[in-house]
């Protein structure tokens, strides 16, 4: 396999970012949510006017994993006021990490998720925290392998589907 490579995200890649956050969101959740509530989220959660709000955020970084000119997967991470949750400052959120499925076990999550440490080191924080669905156990597995604990719960909604996220906690060394 070729050399993965991670660049940051700017507007001028919207249209990529819309294409691979709609194609994995639906890859990693489509089998497990009704066809109307995922329509209704692919939707709203990739509108341009949604993605162009979040990449002129200053408090917020988009990464693409590409090979060989192909964008595989993503990454978002916030800081400050854009974290979902806990607005605090000495914390980093890992919003997003998808990867497309032909590429699952071929290092790329972490890659990306190493890109992720880098950044919360580069600014300081003291931990880096982030939410993954409870019915997702291979990311649940995946981010406990990487340190991280479970803290807390929190509510996402997909469509008219309230959903049981599971917070996750590591602390920077």
């Amino acid at each position: 396999m070729q050399q993965i490579t991670v660049r940051k995200i700017t507007t001028a890649d919207i249209i990529e970012l819309q294409n691979i956050g709609k194609l994995t969101f639906a890859e990693t959740f489509s089998s497990e949510n009704s066809e109307t509530n995922m329509k209704e989220y692919l939707e709203n959660g990739f509108s341009k006017e949604k993605l162009t709000a979040e990449l002129n955020d200053q408090n917020a970084e988009f990464y693409f994993a590409e090979l060989d000119g192909k964008t595989i997967g993503y990454l978002k991470v916030n800081v400050g006021q854009s974290q979902t949750e806990i607005k605090d400052i000495n914390a980093l959120e890992i919003e997003r990490i998808y990867v497309l499925k032909e590429f699952h076990g071929k290092k790329v999550g972490q890659i990306l998720y190493d890109k992720a440490i880098e950044l919360a080191k580069d600014k300081n924080v003291e931990y880096v925290w982030l939410g993954v669905w409870e019915q997702n156990p291979r990311a649940i597995r995946f981010y406990e392998k990487n340190g991280f604990v479970a803290f807390d719960k929190h509510v996402f909604k997909l469509g008219n589907d309230e959903q049981t996220d599971i917070m996750m906690k590591l602390k920077m060394e």
